[in-house]
C-alpha cells in the first residue's frame, strides 16, 4: 500500500478520535488548506476499497469511515505496518533538530532547507516552532543575516530536550522499535534517524535485568524514557560531546544513584564507554523522577508530603462537595505519583502529557479544583505545570468514577502512559460498559507471551500492539464515545466465546474490580489485621529519656536492644544497619519540629513498633527538605518486611498525624508519654469510627 503520511494521519484521525470531522476541521488540525484535504480524501477512498470500507460524507455526522468492525480492525493493523512514502513535518523537524545538535558553529539557511528537502519559507516555520519549544530547556536558536542559524546551550539541556522531543512526538514508534528489536527484527538503519539498534538493544537488556533484580519496575513511558536517555548519553559521549561537571550534586548513597552506577558499570564493560559523574548524576535524576509500576513500593512514611496530599484531598473534596478523604487508594496513588513528580519539577526535567488539553476540556471543574489545591499546598513551586496537574486530575477522576460501578466480563488494559491514566481508563470502562466485571492493567512488557493474554475476554490498548497475534481494540486513553461503541460491538459479536472463560479468578496485576460487599470471612480477617496492628503499636509504645549521653545513634541502638529483650525483634544490629542505610539515602528530620522519624521495614521485626526517645542533648541531623536541623526527639517506627494494605494504611495514618496540626507537633515532640499515648488513642479511635462504626 502506497500511502502518504498525511493520508495516514487523516484516516487515523477519523477512526481514532471522537467528535465531528469535516474537511475544514482536519485541515485546521493538520495545518494545511481545505483544498489539500479534499484532494487527499479522493485518494483515501481508493485506499479503503480493498478493505470493503467507505468514506461517507454526512452533513450531520461529518466524515465517517463505515464498514464491518473486523474490516476497520484490519485497516488499523495494516496502517500500523505501513510506512508512508513521505516524511511528516514532525519527522522533518526532528531531522532539523538532529542536524543542529551536531554542534557546528553555524548553519546556512539554504543548506538546511536543501538537506531537509523543504523550501526556505517552510524551514523558517520549522525554526520558529523549534525555537519556541527549546526555550523550555534554556536552549536558544538564533538567526543572523550573513551568518546563519546558531544553537546555544549546555550539553545537559540538549540531551534533556532531545529525549523529551522523542518521547513527545515518537513515543509509540520507540516502543514498537524496541519490541521489534527484542524479537530479532532489527534494522541496519538508524532508528528515527538517530538511535543505534545495537546500543538500544544492549541498554534495554541491562536496564531490564538490573531493575528486575531490584524488584523496581517502572511505568512503561518512564522505562522507555530512561532507555532513550541512556542511549543518548552513550551516543553523544561516543561522538565526543561531553557534559560539564557542573550543576547540583546528587546523593551518591541514594538508591537511584547506586542503581545507575550498577547499570553504567555493566554498559561500560559491554559497550566500551566511560560514564562521567555528570552522566550518572543526570541519569540518576531521570530515574528518581520516574513513576514505579508497583505503587506498593512507595514509602508510606513520607511525613511532610503525606500531610500535604491529605490537605490536597480535603481541599478538592470541599470544592466538589464529595468526601474523598477516606479513600486510601487515592492517597496511595497520589503519593506514588507526586514523589517523583515534584522531583521532576524541581530538577526542571520536562514531562509532557499528551492528554492535557483533552483532560481540561472533559473535566474542567475537576481540573480547576485540583489546580487550586496544588497551588495552595505547594507554594514553594512558582509554576506547577499543567501537564502534571492533568496527571493528578486522573487520580481524582478515577476515585470519583469508582464510587458507582457494577460489571460482568474480564478485560485487560494495556496503557503505557502512567498509573493515573491506566486507573482512569479502567474506571471509565467499568462505568460505561456494565457487562465488564474487572479490568486488569498490564504494562507492554508483561504481555509479551501469548499465555499472559489467555485469561482475558477483551484486550483494550491505548497504543499499537503489532507484536501480539490476538485481536485487540485501540482506544483513546480518555475513552471516546466511538471507543465505547467499538468495545460494545466487540462484546456483542463475541458473546459466545466470552461466556466460556468465566471461571478464571487469577490476579497478577493491579486490578480495578467492582465494589462488592466483602464476605464475612474477609471482613473478620481485615478487622483482625487492624486490631493486631493497633494493639502492637499501643502495647509497645514507650517514651525513653536519657538512654545514652553519646548521641542519637547510641540512643537508637539502645532502643533496639530493649525491643529485642521484649521479643519485638531479632538481630538488632541488622535492623540498626538498615536504619542507618535509610538515613544515608535521604534526610529523616521533620523540618521545623525538632523531631526525626527513623524508620525501616525489616524481616527481623515481628510487628508494628512506634517508640520515642527524648534526647538529653540536641543533635544535628539532615531534614527531609535536605537542610541540616536540630533534633531533640527521636521517633522510631519499625515494621515487618511484608505488609498488608491495612497495615500500610495504619503506618501512613500515624506518620501523617505527627504534623497534622501545631497541636500534634507539640504533643509528639513533648516527650510526655501519657499525653502522647492519649493522642494515639484518639487517632486510632477516630480511624475505627470513620471506617467501621456506623453512627
Amino acid at each position: 500500500m502506497f500511502i502518504t503520511s498525511r493520508e495516514k494521519a487523516i484516516i487515523e484521525l477519523i477512526i481514532k478520535t471522537s467528535g465531528k470531522h469535516t474537511a475544514f476541521s482536519i485541515a485546521t488540525f493538520l495545518n494545511v488548506s481545505v483544498r489539500t484535504i479534499q484532494r487527499d480524501l479522493k485518494s483515501i477512498e481508493k485506499i479503503l476499497e480493498p478493505f470493503h470500507l467507505q468514506l461517507i460524507r454526512n452533513p450531520n455526522a461529518g466524515l465517517v469511515i463505515e464498514g464491518k468492525n473486523e474490516q476497520i480492525f484490519r485497516l488499523v493493523q495494516h496502517l500500523t505496518g505501513s510506512h508512508p512514502v513521505d516524511e511528516t513535518p514532525q519527522e522533518k523537524k526532528l531531522r532539523l533538530f538532529l542536524t543542529l545538535i551536531k554542534d557546528v558553529e553555524s548553519f546556512k539557511i539554504q543548506v538546511l532547507a536543501t538537506t531537509l528537502g523543504v523550501s526556505v519559507t517552510t524551514l523558517s516555520t520549522y525554526l520558529d516552532e523549534l525555537t519556541e519549544w527549546l526555550k523550555n530547556f534554556d536552549l536558544e536558536l538564533t538567526r543572523k543575516r550573513g551568518v546563519g542559524v546558531e544553537f546555544h546551550g549546555s550539553e545537559e539541556n540538549k540531551r534533556k530536550a532531545l529525549a523529551s522531543y522523542f518521547l513527545l512526538y515518537f513515543n509509540e514508534d520507540l516502543i514498537e522499535s524496541l519490541f521489534l528489536l527484542e524479537k530479532g527484527k532489527g534494522s541496519e538503519q538508524k532508528i528515527l534517524h538517530f538511535f543505534d539498534a545495537e546500543y538500544l538493544l544492549e541498554i534495554d537488556r541491562v536496564v531490564n535485568d538490573t531493575l528486575n533484580y531490584r524488584h523496581s519496575r517502572l511505568a512503561d513511558t518512564d522505562y522507555i524514557g530512561l532507555i532513550i536517555q541512556i542511549c543518548i548519553t552513550v551516543q553523544r559521549t561516543k561522538d565526543g560531546f561531553l557534559m560539564e561537571n557542573e550543576g547540583s550534586l546528587f546523593n551518591e548513597q541514594s538508591e537511584e544513584y547506586i542503581l545507575m552506577e550498577e547499570i553504567c558499570k555493566k554498559l561500560q564493560a559491554s559497550l566500551s564507554i566511560s560514564f562521567t559523574y555528570a552522566d550518572k548524576r543526570l541519569l540518576a535524576s531521570i530515574l528518581k523522577g520516574s513513576k514505579l509500576q508497583e505503587v506498593e513500593t512507595v514509602p508510606y512514611d513520607s511525613v511532610v508530603l503525606g500531610q500535604m496530599i491529605k490537605n490536597m484531598i480535603q481541599y478538592v473534596s470541599s470544592q466538589l462537595h464529595v468526601d474523598l478523604t477516606r479513600d486510601f487508594s487515592l492517597f496511595h496513588g497520589l503519593l506514588s505519583h507526586l514523589e517523583p513528580s515534584l522531583f521532576r519539577i524541581k530538577q526542571n526535567i520536562g514531562l509532557f502529557n499528551p492528554l492535557t488539553e483533552e483532560i481540561k476540556r472533559k473535566y474542567p471543574v475537576l481540573f480547576l479544583a485540583v489546580k487550586n489545591s496544588v497551588e495552595k499546598e505547594f507554594k514553594d513551586i512558582e509554576h506547577f505545570p499543567e501537564d502534571e496537574i492533568a496527571f493528578i486530575v486522573l487520580h481524582f477522576g478515577s476515585a470519583l468514577v469508582m464510587r458507582e460501578e457494577e460489571m460482568m466480563i474480564k478485560a485487560l488494559v494495556v496503557c503505557p502512559t502512567g498509573i493515573g491514566t491506566s486507573k482512569m481508563l479502567a474506571s471509565r470502562i467499568k462505568k460505561e460498559i456494565t457487562e465488564i466485571d474487572s479490568v486488569e492493567i498490564k504494562s507492554i512488557k508483561e504481555i509479551q507471551n501469548r499465555e499472559s493474554l489467555q485469561p482475558f475476554d477483551v484486550i483494550i490498548s491505548t497504543v499499537r500492539l503489532p507484536f501480539i497475534r490476538k485481536e485487540y481494540i485501540l482506544v483513546n486513553p480518555l475513552l471516546s464515545n466511538e471507543d465505547i461503541t467499538a468495545i460494545r460491538g466487540f462484546l456483542q459479536k463475541n458473546i459466545g466465546n466470552l461466556t466460556k472463560n468465566n471461571q478464571y479468578t487469577g490476579k497478577t496485576g493491579p486490578v480495578v474490580s467492582r465494589k462488592t460487599k466483602p464476605t464475612l470471612t474477609d471482613l473478620l480477617q481485615e478487622m483482625k489485621v487492624i486490631e493486631t496492628s493497633i494493639e502492637s503499636i499501643m502495647n509497645h509504645f514507650r517514651v525513653y529519656r536519657n538512654l545514652s549521653p553519646n548521641g542519637y545513634k547510641e540512643n537508637m541502638s539502645e532502643m533496639l536492644r530493649i525491643a529485642e529483650k521484649e521479643s519485638l525483634l531479632t538481630n538488632p544490629e541488622s535492623v540498626m544497619e538498615t536504619l542507618l542505610d535509610r538515613e544515608k539515602k535521604g534526610g529523616l528530620g521533620i523540618p521545623d519540629t525538632g523531631m526525626g522519624l527513623f524508620h525501616c521495614r525489616s524481616e527481623h521485626v515481628r510487628g508494628l513498633i512506634f517508640q520515642i526517645s527524648h534526647l538529653d542533648k540536641t543533635c544535628m541531623v539532615k531534614g527531609m527538605d535536605g537542610n541540616d536541623m536540630p533534633m531533640k526527639s527521636l521517633l522510631l517506627m519499625l515494621a515487618p518486611e511484608d505488609l498488608s494494605t491495612r497495615e500500610q494504611e495504619i503506618i501512613s495514618l500515624l506518620s501523617t498525624s505527627l504534623i497534622e496540626t501545631k497541636e500534634s507537633i507539640m504533643i509528639f515532640s513533648s516527650g510526655n508519654e501519657d499525653i502522647i499515648h492519649t493522642k494515639l488513642e484518639s487517632i486510632f479511635l477516630e480511624y475505627l469510627q470513620t471506617n467501621f462504626i456506623k453512627e
